[in-house]
């Protein structure tokens, strides 16, 4: 475990070991400034004494890995997860929205909110912030000085089909049927894959409802008699096949160049490698496949010495928009959905100290009250006072945790 080290005038410098810290803190040399991951600020002047330093980034879609490294040792890993929850929230916007409007016929009409050419959804585009956020705050407490990121570009024809080649890329599914349908129930032998039956009225049915996320691709698609599909979706039986999902690979084909475009923006020496370089050489090296494993291979300084700690990053929404319940009182009267922002002098995804345990607060009460989990997620309380709590860390948009790293070979 190191202890990161910012200098006077708040830039970074080499990593020390934590006895060295504890001796600068005791003889008032240095000052915390940060708790997790721990990071002391120099009192006096400093050499300022600085070696090279890769940050390998492994990016993506769901979650992203990270290690900055030197010629002998690892000084920083990290397994960072992002937001997956905001399509769901543009949506239940949408709807909401639509009902208000419906209710105001004098409203006029919206003609300037539409999207301009080469926007990204809202939803890869904060992916794209949030890599840019975090590998920011890793070069705040440590000198990188070459930062290289793994792109990735995904067949997503070959993903669904590995024996696609030449003129079959220009053949889908569903050729020489006259629709979706058609090919679904060929597909299935027109035959019901729940109860058999051959010789009745069959329907197509979603496995994944459209209304969760669920596409009109014929994985997505079974063959169920007219009995069977109903009492499926009145919840009589149960019918349940894993549907593989492109979502986060398109994600990764969408964003890759504006990534790397984006971080070449904001940083001198970046540079791009690919994801079967990755893969060659962590199998050459004996390492299981994980995201920091990905990433310390990324950083090519493979002679290193890797941390025995692993830090993790969870992003976090900052507020809750909508500021009303949606529907009025009797009267009009719109009730406030939010409790007030600060609470007895807590925020929510604050990690406090409870019973000698770290946990985060998830959910915050106007009465004073909270609910406590860990970074995984399970329930510590459901409800306890604030005078019970002691601040560790104030929210920052992320909640951070470390714990020691999983060994890196079988």
């Amino acid at each position: 475990m190191f202890v990161y080290v910012l200098n006077m005038h708040g830039e970074p410098l080499m990593p020390c070991k934590p006895r060295k810290a504890r001796v600068l803190l005791e003889e008032k040399k240095a000052k915390v400034v940060n708790r997790t991951p721990f990071t002391i600020q120099l009192l006096y002047g400093s050499s300022g004494y600085k070696q090279p330093v890769n940050l390998g980034v492994d990016a993506g879609s769901k979650y992203i890995g990270l290690s900055a490294t030197t010629n002998k040792k690892e000084l920083f890993k990290a397994n960072v997860e992002l937001r997956q929850d905001i399509p769901g929230l543009l949506e239940n916007r949408k709807s909401q929205r639509r009902n208000r409007r419906g209710r105001l016929h004098y409203r006029p009409a919206r003609f300037n909110n539409r999207g301009k050419k080469g926007k990204l959804a809202v939803s890869i585009q904060h992916k794209i912030d949030s890599h840019l956020t975090i590998i920011k705050r890793i070069c705040n407490i440590i000198p990188v000085k070459n930062i290289i990121v793994e792109t990735a570009e995904f067949d997503i024809h070959k993903l669904k089909n590995p024996d696609v080649s030449g003129m079959e890329y220009q053949h889908g599914d569903a050729e020489g049927f006259y629709n979706v349908k058609s090919a679904v129930l060929s597909r299935d032998n027109y035959t019901c894959q729940i109860c058999g039956e051959k010789h009745t009225q069959l329907e197509v049915h979603h496995i994944r409802f459209r209304k969760d996320g669920g596409s009109d691709r014929m994985d997505n698609l079974a063959t169920l008699c007219k009995d069977c599909h109903a009492k499926v979706h009145t919840g009589e039986l149960e019918f349940r096949k894993k549907v593989k999902s492109f979502k986060h690979a398109s994600h990764m084909n969408t964003m890759r160049k504006r990534l790397v475009q984006s971080l070449k923006n904001e940083f001198r020496n970046v540079f791009e490698t690919f994801g079967y370089l990755t893969k060659y050489t962590r199998e050459k090296l004996g390492l299981i496949k994980s995201h920091c494993n990905d990433a310390f291979v990324i950083s090519h300084n493979l002679d290193a010495e890797q941390s025995d700690v692993e830090y993790l990053y969870k992003k976090v929404r900052r507020h809750n928009r909508q500021i009303h319940k949606s529907k009025p009182r009797k009267g009009g009267k719109r009730q406030r959905t939010q409790s007030p922002y600060i609470v007895n002098g807590f925020r929510r995804y604050d990690k406090v100290m409870y019973k000698g345990k770290e946990c985060f607060i998830t959910g915050k009460r106007s009465s004073g009250y909270f609910q406590l989990k860990t970074f995984d997620g399970k329930v510590i309380s459901q409800g306890v006072s604030s005078k019970r709590l002691k601040l560790l860390e104030p929210v920052k948009g992320w909640l951070i945790d470390w714990r020691l790293a999983i060994p890196s070979s079988p």
